[in-house]
């Protein structure tokens, strides 16, 4: 196939490398033109994927019209704050035999859509033509071949099929599903945890403490994904609990660093300006803080990162404050 990758950071790099490696013709789209005259310099992405070579067949370009010319399907890895306004430049462009995947994690501010309905709202197309590929997938290993699982979701099982035939491999093992709500929610809604699970190991609480808040928290991930049309079992899988457990626990986690940070008292605008990379859970915990309020679900965890995050709410006494609430069963809502 031919397939275009919107953003050229290091989920939307290891993902090209994955395609092709697969045989697919794969050409990337980045909005920095000096970034794209490195890539085809060098054929590594020096800032994101230091170390790894690129396969020579990748074409990179800074322009729109190469990359939605008749192409089979479109993966969008770019932050999900500005997926909006890259759409908004491709309307002109047909594209009723294409599909979009959505590898981005996040949910937009002030609209509180998922990447999914961002696309259909924006380009006007059909629900069954848009996929989501998500699970717990550290650009850092995929790219250099660790095994790895994830999940390719679509309201069309079809569109689902498609997208994992494509990607899957020997060292890529890619699932089905039809529940892209669970799929979008539980990659978004993990990285408002793993800001949690960062600040507990920035404040040198412990294991006890993050394996506390890692369960609970994907039980406010499954409330909420419930309310919003989800299936629960998703968030056992690998989209949900597998993906929160990664990005709690690893080294290369973006949100779980920025928390981390937090914990150790540093300031959340100072943190994010010494980032080159975007984490995506910051602008999703207002979301989340939105979207409970709106549907009233009670996410005591996402509200306590919030509290901190935006609040400079101190995290011992948000922890104390957590722990001292009222007595409930385990399965309690």
């Amino acid at each position: 196939m031919n397939v275009s990758i919107l953003g050229a950071g290091s989920w939307g790099t290891a993902l090209a490398i994955i395609l092709a490696n697969n045989g697919h013709q794969v050409t990337m789209w980045e909005y920095n033109k000096h970034y794209v005259k490195n890539l085809k310099k060098h054929y590594e992405n020096k800032v994101f994927l230091p170390g790894v070579k690129l396969p020579r067949e990748i074409e990179f370009t800074h322009s729109l019209k190469d990359v939605v010319n008749e192409q089979h399907m479109i993966v969008i890895a770019i932050p999900t704050q500005f997926i909006r306004s890259v759409l908004k430049q491709m309307k002109k462009f047909s594209f009723k035999n294409t599909t979009f995947v959505s590898v981005s994690k996040g949910i937009e501010k002030d609209t509180l859509l998922t990447v999914d309905h961002i696309i259909a709202e924006v380009l006007e197309i059909s629900e069954d033509a848009i996929g989501v590929l998500s699970g717990p997938s550290h650009a850092e290993e995929v790219s250099r071949k660790i095994p790895t699982a994830v999940v390719a979701a679509s309201t069309n099982i079809g569109t689902a099929i498609e997208i994992q035939t494509a990607f899957a491999n020997s060292y890529f093992r890619v699932y089905s599903s039809t529940d892209i709500i669970g799929v979008e929610l539980g990659g978004a809604l993990k990285n408002v945890i793993a800001l949690g699970a960062g600040i507990i190991d920035g404040a040198k609480f412990g294991d006890n403490t993050k394996a506390a808040i890692m369960t609970r928290g994907i039980a406010e991930i499954s409330r909420l994904g419930v309310q919003l049309g989800a299936k629960p079992e998703t968030f056992a899988g690998l989209s949900g609990m597998g993906d929160l457990i990664v990005t709690c626990m690893s080294k290369h986690s973006r949100n779980r660093h920025v928390g981390e940070q937090i914990g150790l008292g540093n300031k959340l605008p100072e943190i994010l300006k010494n980032m080159t990379m975007v984490a995506e859970g910051v602008e999703t915990c207002k979301s989340v803080h939105q979207l409970a309020a709106k549907h009233h679900i009670d996410v005591p965890i996402a509200n306590a990162v919030y509290s901190i995050l935006f609040n400079e709410k101190d995290p011992m006494k948000v922890t104390y404050d957590l722990m001292t609430r009222g007595m409930k069963t385990e399965l309690e809502h």
